[in-house]
């Protein structure tokens, strides 16, 4: 395995708009200090730059949402993802925007709130390369990935087996990028980030899926906020019900949600089922 930190920005121009961002949203100042999260403003399109120097997105829209149900300002921070989990332990954060991948390991140092997308394993490729139709297809190949991630574990679990070099950057944005300049053969990221950089690169198409790895995608506290991420699962669940998720998941990500997807899918208690930190307590939202 060869490993290789991008540290040179493809995109300078957008992601330094992006990490400097912080907007504020959901309801208007009572009196209460804003909630504080963080997110990665090159990760489109959950967040990304707007024209006029401002974050869009699903994570906003369902942020905003979220901090007007719980009747609080939200104010969202735009940062490196890899910076994000320390910064949010560090207390600089309450909890985190990006859409944060539930694996059994983070569950076990963070308390997560139920999913409100399910997300998996997929790569893009550039346009005219062979399709990947199974993981040998990637044996001594470079994979780019954006740095911190779950995309990153993934390449760094298999390189030996499968020969990888490991091209790791500082946004989702540089990864793609990496592959249309052909420096590397495919990139690892989620499936919507995935579709949506195919959606507006002609150049860039996205390719094979990793069977097995559907996760949820979730909003993770430290683990002494179990009241607060409570209140917020609560919050998460209301705008499942009444359609406001599954909304901002076709406005987004350009399809209606399945009744299984968890755009609609109220889970019982209280974070992601059978993981660590998950509360069995029966959750009695009152939805208004």
């Amino acid at each position: 395995m060869r490993l290789l930190l991008a540290t040179l920005s493809l995109s300078a121009g957008l992601a330094s708009a992006a990490m400097a961002q912080t907007v504020t949203m959901g309801a208007a100042g009572n009196g209460q200090p804003p909630l504080r999260c963080g997110v990665d403003g090159t990760f489109a399109p959950h967040a990304f730059p707007t024209m006029g120097g401002g974050v869009q997105g699903f994570q906003i829209d369902l942020f905003d949402a979220i901090g007007k149900k719980l009747g609080r300002p939200v104010e969202i921070t735009s940062a490196s993802f890899s910076g994000l989990i320390p910064a949010l332990n560090a207390g600089r954060y309450d909890f985190l925007c990006a859409p944060t991948t539930v694996t059994p390991e983070r569950a076990a140092n963070l308390l997560f709130t139920e999913g409100y997308l399910w997300t998996e394993l997929q790569f893009g490729i550039k346009r005219g390369t062979p399709p990947i139709k199974s993981e040998e297809d990637l044996r001594g190949k470079a994979i780019s990935v954006n740095k911190g991630t779950p995309y990153e574990q993934w390449v760094t679990k298999n390189a030996e087996r499968l020969n990888l070099t490991l091209l790791a950057f500082d946004s989702q944005a540089d990864a793609a990028q990496a592959v249309i300049q052909g420096r590397a053969f495919a990139n690892l990221s989620g499936n919507t980030v995935i579709k949506y950089s195919a959606s507006r690169t002609p150049q860039y198409v996205a390719d094979f899926s990793l069977p097995g790895t559907r996760f949820h995608w979730a909003t993770p506290f430290r683990q002494d906020s179990a009241a607060a991420r409570n209140e917020m699962e609560k919050a998460i669940e209301c705008l499942k019900r009444d359609g406001t998720i599954a909304g901002l998941s076709k406005k987004w990500f350009g399809a209606e949600p399945k009744e299984d997807d968890a755009e609609r899918v109220v889970f019982p208690g209280f974070g992601p089922p059978g993981l660590p930190g998950y509360d069995a307590t029966p959750n009695t939202a009152a939805c208004s």
